[in-house]
């Protein structure tokens, strides 16, 4: 399909990891909301959540009932409290027996897991180099993608406002266009 990834089935559990700063923040909820209920958890406990139990609450406390499964459709977010990777695995493990899909946003490529690095199609100097597969963020005036995966359609501004502020546009053909993710063979 994509160089030679040939999807091996919808994993229900996702790394997502990238340089650029904004796709680093929004990836991780555009792969979320294509899955149609999800639960983010942010490894990274870099981006400004409302107050709810984080994963180290989970972990010393054990999850409430409530917190094992989704109540509703949608995507949650939930931050680690700064929680050791090698503390969280095993909770996020536990969790993603009961939700139909999670993501974890890695702060660098320190996840254990399956992860999905994301980069964006700079032009000249910028461009990305790596061979490796990816998810290619195309973006204005950039280049081809350097080696296989998904190439994304460029992201709507007003998407990338309403991802930043915590709300899900109701349509986004870049949206969609993660679902395709979930189907191939991340490493």
């Amino acid at each position: 399909m994509f160089g030679g990834m040939d999807g091996k089935g919808i994993h229900n559990l996702l790394g997502v990891f990238s340089p650029d700063p904004v796709l680093s923040a929004i990836a991780p909820l555009g792969l979320a909301a294509a899955a149609g209920t999800c639960l983010v958890i942010d490894l990274g406990d870099d981006l400004e959540l409302p107050p709810t139990r984080s994963l180290a609450a989970l972990a010393a406390e054990g999850p409430r009932l409530d917190e094992l499964s989704p109540g509703r459709g949608g995507v949650a977010v939930m931050g680690a409290g700064r929680l050791p990777i090698n503390e969280a695995a095993p909770v996020i493990e536990r969790l993603a027996t009961r939700w139909p899909a999670v993501v974890v946003r890695v702060p660098g490529a320190v996840w254990p897991g399956r992860t999905v690095p994301v980069h964006p199609l700079l032009p000249g100097w910028a461009a990305p180099s790596l061979s490796a597969a990816a998810v290619w963020q195309r973006v204005a005036g950039g280049c081809a993608p350097p080696g296989p995966g998904p190439v994304l359609p460029r992201v709507r501004s007003a998407t990338v406002r309403r991802l930043l502020a915590g709300r899900l546009p109701a349509r986004s053909r870049w949206i969609h266009s993660w679902g395709q993710v979930w189907e191939l063979p991340w490493a």
